[in-house]
């Protein structure tokens, strides 16, 4: 048992580690026009796969964290969304920015750990679970970031990009198409290695 728990608190300070790498480097954040690809994900499904969903949680708490403090020390034109102490062309971020923020980031923590539980239970193959679970969460993600923006700042979103609120659509089937799968296709192959090369103990696979 005191094996199992240090492994336990090494693999989520590790996770922990790449997270906050992950947010000092360009890596974290890859920067195209307005959008942005995250690799910020990854590390919050494999603490939620490979530990549990309190894991996986607290380290999407810490992404949306990383993800409010970004938008507001580096703003771009979009910023407010994520931030409610950025204001770009006269529109302000508020307490909707914070639910875009962390909500999502949070959630990502929990969905995949309980799908891959369900799945284990059922009997699939462990990379195969983490595999679906992690593309199913990431997609999730993106759909609510996406729902938040365009439910709590649709006009003055769209108003910055020199838009009109009904080809934000377009926008954001565009986003999933080229930021959205890939992100995607990252977090499902890098999950499904992981289940082979770090072995999850069966209590895992059952436990909430």
């Amino acid at each position: 048992m005191k094996n199992q728990n240090t492994r336990r608190m090494t693999l989520f300070a590790l996770f922990l580690a790449i997270e906050i790498m992950l947010f000092c480097t360009p890596f974290g954040f890859l920067q195209i026009g307005p959008l942005a690809i995250t690799l910020m994900h990854v590390p919050v499904i494999a603490a939620s796969i490979l530990l549990g969903v309190k894991e996986g949680m607290a380290l999407g708490l810490v992404f949306g964290l990383c993800s409010m403090i970004k938008a507001t020390m580096a703003p771009g034109i979009t910023s407010f969304v994520f931030s409610p102490f950025v204001t770009i062309g006269g529109i302000s971020g508020n307490w909707s920015s914070l639910l875009i923020a962390l909500v999502p980031r949070v959630l990502i923590g929990y969905v995949p750990g309980a799908l891959y539980g369900v799945f284990r239970k059922k009997g699939m193959n462990s990379s195969l679970a983490a595999g679906i679970a992690a593309g199913v969460a990431t997609l999730l993600h993106t759909a609510l970031v996406l729902g938040g923006i365009w439910v709590f700042f649709g006009e003055p979103y769209a108003a910055v990009l020199g838009s009109a609120k009904n080809l934000l659509m377009g926008l954001f089937a565009t986003t999933v198409l080229t930021n959205s799968l890939p992100e995607t296709a990252v977090a499902a192959v890098a999950m499904a290695a992981l289940v082979k090369a770090i072995r999850v103990p069966a209590a895992r696979t059952a436990r909430a």
